[in-house]
């Protein structure tokens, strides 16, 4: 299940984050070592090493890229940037402008690229959303529209009502009711995740770049009557730090509750999943007949898909018949990656 020479050449031309974590590149003509992502002209082959961690590629006398800075967790968030979010959540009612960021030493374009790369929109946008997230808590307090609206910066109520609805899908009268989805941006070694949880249990494991991330968002506050807001709780944090150990060899079974809306035939789906031993593999085949319906293959392979909590539903140990590889939501390259750490570990 080794990626080749070959496919690890072509991934670094690509300049995707799927393959943080399986290898850095080191290029013998400059001695210098990079993440597969790196944005730096692609070396020739004949220059070109590749070694499984950036410590391994250090013993070998080859120094850290400046531009892709290999030896820190991808997607990390710089320390100027952790207390710029500090502030806009301290005051939420602040705008902070361009000239705001200048005189606090940053350069406004720079936070702006930083925003939409991390959390996928403007700097402005992400402060939007947490005066508008505000808002949101004190109305469920009790509070009044008009009074949530002015105290959290807003200059009209129709501002902060247009505001609302964009994230919420409704007006705030409408959303006092609705359940509470609480969302966390972390980092991990194959890359950043999105992680969910509402008070019973994790509805959400994703990789960042995942592309039905936005569909599964929408598909969650669907099913669940919900709204996604920034923020918190015990299972989110049980979660990162199960992550965490997983990725280290050092977790076999996780034990953070879940709370995964989904059909009868998908819930029967993903328990039959979370049976599949640590370090084995099953086919879609296998979990058919333990569902005692083996010509339903094709549908046991759609729930997969449809799973929303990586690692802890474990549909990445299951393959195709003929023991290939098969779809997974976060990338081939990290299906592999996590098959032989299961395997070196078990």
């Amino acid at each position: 299940m080794q990626l080749t020479f070959e496919e690890k050449y072509e991934a670094i031309g690509k300049k995707e984050s799927l393959y943080e974590g399986i290898f850095v590149t080191a290029v013998k003509s400059t001695k210098i070592f990079c993440r597969p992502s790196c944005r730096a002209r692609k070396p020739l082959a004949k220059n070109v090493v590749f070694y499984e961690t950036a410590e391994e590629a250090l013993k070998h006398g080859y120094r850290p890229c400046k531009i892709c800075r290999p030896m820190e967790p991808e997607g990390n968030t710089p320390d100027y940037i952790k207390d710029l979010i500090k502030l806009i959540h301290k005051e939420p009612y602040n705008k902070i402008k361009d000239w705001d960021l200048k005189e606090m030493g940053l350069e406004p374009s720079h936070i702006r690229r930083w925003f939409k790369a991390n959390h996928n929109m403007t700097f402005q946008a992400y402060q939007r959303m947490i005066r508008i997230n505000s808002g949101y808590h004190q109305i469920q307090g009790g509070e009044s529209v008009i009074n949530a609206a002015f105290d959290n910066g807003f200059e009209s109520l129709s501002g902060f009502n247009d505001g609302y609805k964009k994230i919420f899908g409704d007006s705030p009268t409408k959303t006092k009711d609705k359940n509470v989805i609480l969302a966390e941006r972390f980092v991990t070694k194959l890359g950043p995740m999105f992680v969910c949880a509402t008070q019973d249990g994790i509805c959400l494991l994703e990789f960042t770049d995942r592309k039905m991330l936005e569909s599964e968002f929408k598909d969650l506050c669907k099913r669940l009557d919900a709204v996604i807001i920034p923020g918190k709780n015990k299972h989110i944090q049980l979660a990162k730090k199960e992550v965490k150990s997983y990725l280290t060899g050092n977790l076999k079974d996780f034990t953070v509750k879940l709370d995964a809306p989904g059909t009868e035939f998908q819930q029967s789906v993903w328990k039959v999943l979370r049976k599949i031993p640590y370090g084995k593999t099953w086919s879609y085949l296998d979990q058919a007949k333990k569902l005692k319906k083996p010509k339903a293959v094709r549908a046991v392979a759609n729930a997969n898909g449809m799973n929303r909590i990586a690692f802890i539903i474990p549909c990445h140990r299951v393959i195709g018949s003929d023991g290939n590889l098969t779809g997974y939501g976060g990338g081939l390259p990290r299906k592999k990656w996590l098959l032989e750490m299961e395997t070196k570990n078990r």
